[in-house]
């Protein structure tokens, strides 16, 4: 332990963990990084207490005591806690406990739009039934160019605010369309609203905004609101509660938070954006290990390679949690969307695969074939904090694996090492729980690995003393000096962050200079946020170009951090967070050492035994477990584009007692009127500009009284693949049309194209067609010169009107839809999502490609690991597993290949070619399939199929192809829908002959 000066200064960090409270001292001067011990004097680990802020002072002082060193030397204090976290949200919800949740009034800015699916909607219902407390759908919100859909009206507000009043709500969550793109801080439209609001509720009701939330994705932001919303009274309860303790030790210096993207934010700041802060505990220790290597220093770096990632295991006493450190020291961040407490959000999140491993998991030991032959199964249950009364060599009776590592090392000084020693415990029963723990954990690195190289991986966590030294597919293990804490060495070390996440439009600008524009501003906030202006740096660019728009939109996302300015936040950080408005909640006593189940939306079925029903007319008539189904289908048969079948908003139809009908393709006569109807536009708008509901509606209703038809008969989807092969069952229902969906669709699949729909590819006529959007606005396109233009022109009006609009082509005759559609492909992706769904109910994850194929012929080409993402020119690399890394490597496709192999599939929104490259050569290339057949790319850990969007580096995947309708592979049909129709070069090879679909309608009907 270095030697404390009374000149020095110093900060504190302390991370707040399920099982302990560790708390660290580090000296702030610059040069005392490059000193060995990284300029940390001493730290110290405490069990962490029912009253966190108890466990919190005592680690504290602790330190303090160790030391030696004066409460005024010390100049901020950085929490990071699991006690705002994912399982502490979970268990309020399980046990609904109105002291952690409250109601929460959700102002949604956008009207019309989004009215199909109001808040709350894909919330479980027993978290809505705690947290829901009022819902309005008002004027304002922005298209995605910035423009205005509406200005908000003040005295809509108003009486919002009347009501809200009314009910006594205390938390209010304000989420407008695209806010996120409202950069005009101070007033935007979500402040303005709040500052109107403020004025009749008052400073007691805690009002959030959604821009400060979250990001693009409004069903995932506003989620994100309404739960930092209803969190908000526990958390100002639990930081009051950790000011007080500081206080207590005589420290008058500023609190600080981590957040779960490594940055700090103040305690006042927390206060009311609590969510940010969420599970910093992984963030943190992947933050504290790469500055205890030293990664970014340039003297005393331990790691030699600093170019490349870096993996990070952080052991507990209960997990493992594993992550990847990028070059600039930050953790590679998570997909699109984190699940909290069973709720879809779109937060920051580290990349973590974590595993129930730690100092505290348990051993089982059964009788295996003899004495010598111990079946031994490490975890995933664990002691948890209880850990130093439950384990053997702290008196206990639970074999735990710190007990293992004890037994092997006994010089470690853990417990009284005589209760395991001298063959107490048996030399098989080590022998297996020490080769199940380096199973475990190198399953979990090679997850997380994205090259087959050996990897170096720094250990850390006070639980890492049970790692072997060695590591199948490590090159180099790392324990940096004090590994134990890294957590709280990555709180105390946190910077101050400034993050722009935005779209602009680049027609008459060039994309350098609206990057240097986006960078500027995001170091402006950065400093706005408290960093010293001279350390801040851009650490993060994302450019992603928005698909299937005509202006040049893209999406920006710059992130910049710098080191604290204490200076320049001091006094804001200093103010109490309880306010005396907290008085009617209980004390802070709560633990957070469980993880709660998260309740599903859906009741759970038996997908064995389920029957769909099928009405004595010959309809079948959807529940949500065959709409649930549908959607999984539609996913698989998207080939990675058609949008996504993400179906919250068609569940509530039949939620709301209305009825959605599907009928035989062979049940209306020849001449019978079928509508189409579906979205065009971009899925980047889609996923925020939520459909009115009027859009489709009205383009079709202005389309019949155009061609002056009757009343439709059926509704047809145009593709089933996607979001877009759900949007007929919108349309067809209860709540619109009340008209049947035709058991087929016009593609078989997804395409970009409009002009790829088999009618047209084979003659028809895609005009007159219509396009509306959901204010008013409405065209209709009699005839175009040919049917590519009219692609060219609805594209066009669309972008003008948003980027998304609801189309509605040429009606067709029920002979036409037989004769050059696909049909039954509603029952087929039924029939897929049921065998998925089936085949998760036996937890047999290996076996969903298989029962995809007895559907339909094929293959599975490929199963692996993704390591490269090419967007730019749209391709995606897959590398094969070594049989011992595959979970079943018996799996007979993957014999077949080598561990050097590689698939890369190219693709425009949907996946276009899988070509296999054999070994280290570029040049030995191997078609394996190609369009019109379907390939698609699963998720082999649930089965899920993955959008191109959210290819990245690391899942495991593997890779089907199925074979295209007959109608695709002639010639008429691949000279649009082939690899021609694309640009590429290659031929067509059938991966098999199509199999007919087999209709639920004549599987289910029972007859009269």
């Amino acid at each position: 332990m270095s030697t404390p000066s009374s000149q020095e200064s110093y900060r504190i960090g302390v991370d707040v963990g399920g099982t302990n409270t560790d708390s660290v001292l580090f000296c702030t001067d610059p040069t005392a990084v490059s000193r060995p011990d990284r300029g940390i004097l001493t730290s110290f680990k405490h069990p962490t207490t029912p009253i966190v802020s108890d466990g919190i002072e005592a680690a504290i002082r602790a330190i303090l005591h160790r030391a030696n060193v004066s409460p005024a030397q010390i100049t901020g204090v950085m929490i990071g806690s699991e006690l705002l976290s994912f399982p502490c949200l979970s268990d309020a919800v399980v046990e609904a406990d109105a002291n952690r949740l409250s109601k929460v009034a959700v102002i949604r800015l956008g009207a019309p739009y989004t009215e199909e699916c109001p808040p709350f909607l894909d919330f479980p219902s027993s978290l809505k039934s705690i947290t829901k407390g009022h819902v309005a759908i008002l004027s304002g919100g922005l298209e995605i160019d910035g423009k205005l859909i509406n200005e908000i009206n003040e005295e809509e507000l108003i009486n919002e605010s009347l009501k809200i009043h009314e009910k006594g709500l205390k938390a209010v969550a304000i989420v407008g369309v695209f806010s996120p793109l409202d950069r005009n801080d101070g007033t935007s439209q979500e402040e303005r609203a709040k500052a109107i609001m403020s004025k009749i509720l008052g400073p007691s009701v805690h009002i959030v905004c959604s821009r400060d939330v979250g990001q693009i994705g409004l069903l995932e932001r506003e989620n994100a609101s309404i739960l930092n919303a209803s969190i908000l009274a526990f958390a100002r309860r639990t930081i009051s509660g950790f000011q007080r303790a500081i206080h207590r030790l005589g420290l008058s210096c500023p609190i600080y938070l981590t957040q779960n993207d490594g940055t700090l934010t103040t305690a006042e700041a927390a206060a009311r954006l609590p969510i940010r802060t969420f599970s910093s505990g992984a963030t943190n220790s992947m933050r504290g290990a790469a500055f205890l290597a030293g990664l970014g220093l340039k003297d005393g770096n331990i790691v030699s390679k600093t170019n490349q990632s870096i993996i990070v295991a952080d052991i507990g006493g209960t997990t493992t949690d594993v992550g990847v450190l990028l070059p600039s020291g930050f953790p590679r961040q998570a997909a699109a969307f984190i699940k909290v407490g069973g709720v879809r959000t779109n937060f920051s999140m580290p990349d973590v695969y974590s595993i129930g491993l730690g100092g505290g998991t348990r051993v089982h030991v059964t009788a295996g074939k003899d004495a010598h032959s111990p079946i031994v199964k490490v975890g995933p249950d664990s002691t948890g904090y209880q850990l130093l009364t439950e384990g053997i060599v702290f008196g206990g009776s639970t074999l735990t694996t710190t007990d293992i590592v004890v037994a092997e090392n006994p010089s470690l000084s853990i417990g009284d090492s005589t209760k395991v020693i001298n063959g107490t415990l048996g030399a098989p029963v080590l022998k297996g729980a020490k080769a199940a723990i380096r199973k475990l954990l190198e399953e979990a690195i090679d997850r997380m690995k994205t090259t087959p190289e050996p990897a170096t991986v720094l250990l850390v966590g006070g639980g890492s003393i049970i790692a072997p030294e060695e590591l199948k597919g490590v090159g180099n293990l790392i324990r940096p000096q004090f590994f134990s804490c890294a957590n709280a060495v990555g709180a105390c070390i946190a910077n101050v962050a400034g993050e722009i996440d935005t779209i602009e439009i680049l027609q008459d600008k060039t994309l350098s200079d609206v990057l240097e524009k986006c960078k500027s501003e995001a170091i402006a906030r950065a400093i706005k946020n408290g960093a010293k202006p001279h350390t801040v740096k851009v650490v993060e660019i994302e450019n992603l170009p928005v698909q299937y728009v005509t202006n040049k939109a893209t999406r920006i996302i710059v992130k910049a951090v710098g080191e604290l300015d204490y200076s320049a936040v001091i006094q804001s950080s200093l103010r109490q967070v309880d306010d005396g408005t907290m008085e009617d909640y209980c004390d802070e006593s709560v633990t957070c050492d469980k993880m709660s189940a998260v309740i599903d939306v859906l009741t759970e079925v038996d997908a064995e035994t389920y029957v769909p029903y099928v009405d004595q007319k010959r309809e079948w008539i959807l529940s949500e477990v065959d709409l649930e189904w549908i959607a999984e289908g539609c996913g698989i048969l998207g080939t990675g584009g058609g949008g996504s079948p993400y179906p919250p908003f068609i569940m509530q139809i039949v939620r709301d007692e209305g009825t959605i009908r599907v009928i035989a393709h062979d049940a209306l006569p020849d001449d019978a009127l079928i509508l189409r109807g579906e979205f065009m536009g971009s899925p980047s708008v889609s996923n925020e500009r939520i459909q009115a509901g009027t859009e489709i509606e009205t383009a079709c209703k202005n389309l019949l009284k155009f061609i002056e038809a009757d009343a439709p008969q059926a509704i047809i989807s145009d593709e089933i693949g996607g979001g877009n092969g759900l949007q007929p069952m919108i349309l067809g229902s209860t709540k619109h049309f009340n008209v049947p969906v035709f058991d087929g669709d016009l593609m078989g699949r997804a395409y970009p194209n409009m002009w790829q729909t088999l009618p047209v590819v084979y003659g028809t006529r895609l005009t007159p067609c219509a396009l509306a959007d959901g204010v008013g606005n409405t065209v209709i396109l009699p005839s175009t010169s040919n049917m590519y233009m009219v692609e060219t022109i609805l594209r066009t009006i669309c972008t003008n009107l948003g980027s998304k609009a609801g189309v509605s082509m040429a009606p067709l005759s029920a002979a036409t839809c037989r004769k050059l559609g696909v049909t039954k492909s509603v029952s087929q992706a039924w029939r897929i999502g049921r065998a998925v769904a089936q085949e998760r109910q036996k937890n047999n994850y290996k076996g969903i490609p298989e029962a995809i194929l007895k559907l339909q012929n094929g293959k599975t080409l490929f199963s692996g690991k993704i390591v490269e993402v090419q967007r730019e020119w749209g391709w995606v690399t897959i590398m094969a597993l070594l049989n011992d890394e595959e979970e079943h490597a018996s799996d007979p496709v993957m014999n077949a290949y080598n561990e050097n192999d590689r698939l890369r599939i190219s693709f425009q929104n949907e996946n276009l070619t899988a070509e296999l490259i054999s070994g280290n050569s570029q040049a030995a290339v191997n078609l394996l399939a190609v369009v019109p057949d379907l390939i698609t790319v699963l998720d082999s850990q649930s089965g899920m199929s993955l959008g191109t969007h959210e290819y990245r580096y690391g899942l495991r995947v593997t890779v089907l192809a199925l074979a295209g309708s007959p109608l695709w592979t002639t010639p008429t049909g691949l000279k649009d829908g082939g690899p021609g129709a694309f640009g590429l070069d290659v031929a067509y090879h059938s991966v098999g002959p199509y199999k007919e679909p087999v209709s639920v309608i004549e599987e289910f009907y029972k007859g009269s």
